[in-house]
């Protein structure tokens, strides 16, 4: 899935959106997904300036819009504009290695359950093989007005 694909498929925009392509997939199973890290980002300028490091948060975030991106395929839905996936749980999350400018976020999600409109997901995100984040996830999708 390209930037293009990814961007009728999400709400999210610049700065915002947090994955820049999704690599692999089988629906309602797994996914993987690659962030970019650039130098370029809003969130380096204050964020250690004197050693940029991309927040924890932003890792999450990234990771569950791959997810959401999974969700979406294994629905075979689009989600439209009066739709939103919001966080319900975060569980066991560790952060193993910082994330600087320059690499490559590989971002992957595991459906562990889906039950009555909440997917469970088992992420992780790396770089260079080694990981940088682990976390359990839960999301569902409402519809807006």
């Amino acid at each position: 899935m390209n930037i293009h694909q990814i961007v009728k498929k999400l709400p999210h925009r610049y700065p915002f959106l947090l994955v820049d392509r999704v690599v692999d997939m089988k629906k309602n199973t797994w996914i993987k997904a690659i962030k970019n890290v650039t130098i370029n980002e809003p969130f380096f300028t204050g964020h250690f300036p004197h050693r940029p490091v991309m927040p924890g948060v932003l890792i999450l975030e990234a990771l569950a819009q791959a997810s959401a991106l999974l969700s979406f395929a294994s629905m075979d839905e689009d989600p439209g504009d009066d739709s939103v996936v919001y966080f319900v749980g975060i569980d066991g999350v560790r952060f193993k290695r910082p994330v600087e400018p320059g690499d490559q976020l590989i971002l992957e999600s595991t459906i562990e359950r889906h039950k009555a409109g909440i997917y469970k997901y088992k992420t992780r995100a790396s770089v260079d093989g080694e990981t940088c984040t682990e976390a359990e996830l839960m999301c569902t999708m409402r519809r807006i007005s």
